[in-house]
């Protein structure tokens, strides 16, 4: 084993007198180069820019090391929907820490705030759900989904019907089964996925296939592509189809209001299990507790994590439908899967404090009465600008398409080669100006924390408004239009 290169002393600036506290940040990333190993990240390209150092965070900003403040249009990734420096629920983490910090839920044995916390998903949760299976990630859950499911089928006698049905494009976690169930390609190249069993069809994506048609339309026209691959594979081999309300990672992508309705209507017909990832949809985002409530489906699972707990610490799980926790329950017996993490307690208890901020503060009805449709009404103005084809919002998930030149309708937009990179070039003015917005190709996406008033929404978009104008302006320089 080698040594560190630096005196980890050497991270820090000497405290004494010293306030704010000074970080030496080359030391910080030639340390974070040498030894760590980032997610979904180059390393080399990572070690040669210097991996952006962030040490506080406090409401809707973080700051890095070097002192600079932004405004976190990703609250962390999806997750901090209470805004960060909650004291309270940092006082409940540490209470909990101090009476029992962990005890396994295996061997027939429970604690006190999964027990209460089961009880609580329960309560704020669609009726159908009366069960709870923790895991410690929505990656976890969705694995989870996997196990299940096919569980569910082998006690129905139909151990043939283990095909899941999942859409291109969209994320459900980067396990092997995880990775396999979400829809990207260069995730399957890496590792021969997906694993059997498991398909994929196409998104509801309005843009890339609606040209010609209204958007109630097309929902209707993508959601049939569920019944066509069922009828392919044959109704008595598929298991269950799986789906994001609005698609996250993939870009936030907003079906037609008339997709999740047929796509529940073709799981009832064909007595499929309908599984709705709520990893980055729950606990208030879309202006509801879930997103399947927003979209007016009756899932049969839930996987659920991020939002749970506003990332203060690692939490996800699923929740379970009636339907398949009844078979489980009284003709399963011992369901062979688990974590030693499951229903952790120090996690838990960050969850009930976190959920009851939620309750107290009504972000769920904020949300959904008034700074949602704000967000709405304020970032789609943003199409205005030279540079924006569309844009879009669903409660706190937002996206808008950056384009080289407008057409007569957003679907005769002339787009950006990719290989120029425009996403990661807005990006990059985005954060040197205090904004930090995520790039999906050149697709600009946000999800900002819940707590985030108009006056605050105001500052971002404003803030958004004039990295585009840098993002122009250099692109004229670089003759890219």
């Amino acid at each position: 084993m080698q040594s560190n290169p630096l005196d980890p002393a050497a991270i820090v600036a000497p405290a004494a007198a010293q306030k704010p506290v000074r970080y030496n940040t080359a030391a910080i990333q030639q340390l974070d180069a040498a030894h760590y190993l980032h997610p979904f990240t180059d390393p080399k390209d990572l070690a040669a820019r210097g991996a952006r150092v962030m040490v506080r965070g406090e409401g809707i900003y973080v700051w890095d090391s070097e002192g600079r403040r932004l405004l976190d249009g990703m609250a962390g990734l999806w997750c901090v929907n209470v805004g960060y420096g909650r004291k309270r629920i940092a006082d409940a983490v540490y209470a909990q820490m101090m009476q029992l910090h962990f005890y396994n839920s295996f061997f027939q044995t429970t604690n006190v705030p999964a027990v209460e916390l089961a009880a609580l998903l329960v309560e704020i949760s669609p009726p159908q759900f009366n069960h709870v299976f923790y895991t410690g990630s929505g990656s976890e859950g969705n694995d989870t989904v996997v196990r299940m499911v096919r569980r569910y089928w082998d006690l129905q006698g139909c151990k043939q019907r283990h095909v899941i049905i999942s859409r291109h494009n969209a994320y459900h976690g980067s396990t092997m089964a995880g990775a396999s169930l979400s829809g990207m390609a260069a995730m399957h190249e890496q590792g021969g996925l997906p694993i059997p069993g498991i398909v994929h069809i196409g998104q509801p994506y309005y843009l890339e296939g609606g040209k010609g048609k209204t958007p109630e339309q097309f929902g209707l026209e993508a959601a049939s592509w569920l019944e066509d691959k069922i009828l392919e594979i044959g109704p008595d081999q598929v298991a269950a189809f799986i789906g994001e309300p609005v698609q996250g990672a993939g870009g936030v992508i907003i079906p037609p209001p008339t997709y999740w309705p047929e796509i529940q209507r073709i799981c009832d017909k064909y007595g499929i299990l309908l599984v709705a990832d709520e990893v980055i949809c729950g606990f208030g985002r879309l202006g509801a507790w879930f997103g399947s409530e927003r979209m007016g489906i009756r899932p049969d699972l839930m996987t659920f994590a991020k939002g749970v707990t506003s990332g203060y610490i690692p939490l996800g799980g699923v929740l379970v439908g009636d339907r398949v926790a009844d078979a489980l329950i009284q003709d399963g017996g011992e369901f062979n899967h688990g974590f030693t993490y499951s229903g952790h307690p120090v996690a838990c208890a960050a969850a009930l404090e976190n959920i009851r901020i939620i309750r107290e503060e009504k972000l769920v009805e904020q949300v959904r009465d008034d700074t949602g449709p704000y967000l709405k009404q304020e970032f789609e103005a943003l199409v205005a600008h030279p540079l924006v084809g569309s844009a879009d919002a669903c409660g706190f998930v937002a996206g808008l398409n950056l384009v080289r030149a407008k057409g007569e309708t957003v679907f005769d937009a002339v787009p950006f080669a990719p290989e120029l990179g425009v996403g990661m070039i807005c990006r990059g003015h985005m954060f040197d100006n205090g904004m930090i917005m995520r790039a999906v190709g050149d697709r600009m996406i946000i999800a900002p924390p819940l707590i985030m008033t108009r006056a605050q929404i105001d500052e971002m978009v404003a803030l958004i408004g004039s990295c585009l104008d840098q993002t122009l302006a250099d692109l004229q320089a670089r003759n890219l239009l």
